[in-house]
C-alpha cells in the first residue's frame, strides 16, 4: 500500500533548497533584483568562481528562509546584517534560523552592513581565509 500526501519536513530534505516553496523562490527573485549596497559590494566579489574557487548563489531559498549568499558544496551561508538585526525580536528570529542551518550542517558567517561598506577589502580577506579553512577541512573523495 502506497502512502500519499505525507508532508516532507525540510529537516529531512537533503536537497539544495530543503523543501523551499514557490513563494520563497519568488521572494528570493525579488530580493535579487533589489540588493542592498553591502550585498552588491560582496556580490561583486563572490559572483565569479575564479575569485574564491567556489560558486556562490545570492538570495538562495532554503526551507522557509532566504540566505544572502550560499555555497552548497562548502555548506556555507554568508549573511549581511542591516540595522534591524539589532532588534531583540529579530535576534530571536536569527537564532531560530541559525539553529535550522546548523542542524542541516550549514556554517553561518555574519557581517554587518557597515563593515562591508566601510572596509570591503578586510571582509574579503577574512572571507577568503574562512573559505580556505572550510575547504581544507573537508575530506577529499577517492
Amino acid at each position: 500500500m502506497e502512502i500519499k500526501n505525507i508532508k516532507k519536513s525540510p529537516f529531512l530534505d537533503d536537497g539544495m533548497h530543503k523543501g523551499a516553496k514557490a513563494v520563497t523562490f519568488a521572494n528570493a527573485k525579488a530580493l535579487r533584483a533589489n540588493l542592498t549596497k553591502a550585498e552588491l559590494i560582496l556580490w561583486q566579489f563572490l559572483r565569479t568562481k575564479e575569485r574564491v574557487g567556489y560558486r556562490f548563489r545570492r538570495q538562495h531559498p532554503l526551507g522557509i528562509y532566504i540566505l544572502d549568499f550560499y555555497n552548497h558544496k562548502l555548506k556555507l551561508c554568508i549573511e549581511i546584517d542591516g540595522e534591524y538585526h539589532y532588534r531583540y525580536s529579530q535576534k530571536i528570529k536569527d537564532k531560530e534560523r541559525e539553529d535550522f542551518l546548523k542542524f542541516n550542517g550549514i556554517k553561518v558567517i555574519r557581517y554587518k552592513n557597515k563593515e562591508v561598506i566601510s572596509d570591503p577589502e578586510n571582509i574579503i580577506k577574512n572571507l577568503k581565509s574562512i573559505i580556505e579553512k572550510i575547504a581544507n577541512s573537508k575530506p577529499s573523495l577517492p
